[in-house]
């Protein structure tokens, strides 16, 4: 599948609340939440305002001018929280351009923007059931820590 890797332009910034609607990991069984839980402030955390805070930063993958796909962070206290100075992760690609590669290139390309602009770590939060979890371990994340259904991982840049 051909694709491109670039910066969020600001326009595109509303479709942020598409791709964290689509970031929700539901597990096998379990029923897909209403669109209407992207409201909840636990997940606006990684969307409101974005761009407003100096360290936000987006890349989207975009198949046939389209975005498909999108990598994320900004400083926030979220499920991945480390501390005040490491961004947050979160990256989210719609169901049917999954398993193509598109996921680690959009994070590859987002850990070579964060290490160029002076961060030295990064971190997220992952359920350990979610099949991403290979996918950031294989681009460098390690786990430090975890509660009973989740690791908090980090990946030193």
């Amino acid at each position: 599948m051909n694709y491109i890797i670039r910066e969020m332009l600001e326009y595109e910034y509303s479709l942020l609340n598409e791709f964290i609607y689509e970031a929700i990991f539901v597990p096998e069984g379990v029923p897909t939440p209403e669109k209407s839980i992207i409201n909840n402030p636990d997940v606006q955390v990684y969307v409101e305002g974005f761009g407003m805070k100096k360290d936000d930063y987006c890349v989207v993958a975009e198949v046939n001018n389209k975005v498909v796909g999108a990598a994320w962070v900004r400083i926030m206290n979220d499920y991945g929280h480390i501390d005040d100075e490491t961004p947050s992760l979160a990256i989210s690609l719609y169901k049917e351009y999954r398993g193509f590669g598109i996921g680690t290139a959009l994070m590859k390309n987002l850990l070579a923007a964060l290490k160029d602009k002076g961060y030295s770590r990064t971190s997220l939060a992952v359920q350990k059931a979610n099949y991403a979890l290979k996918m950031y371990q294989d681009v460098g994340y390690e786990i430090a820590r975890e509660n009973e259904l989740e690791y908090i991982m980090v990946n030193y840049l």
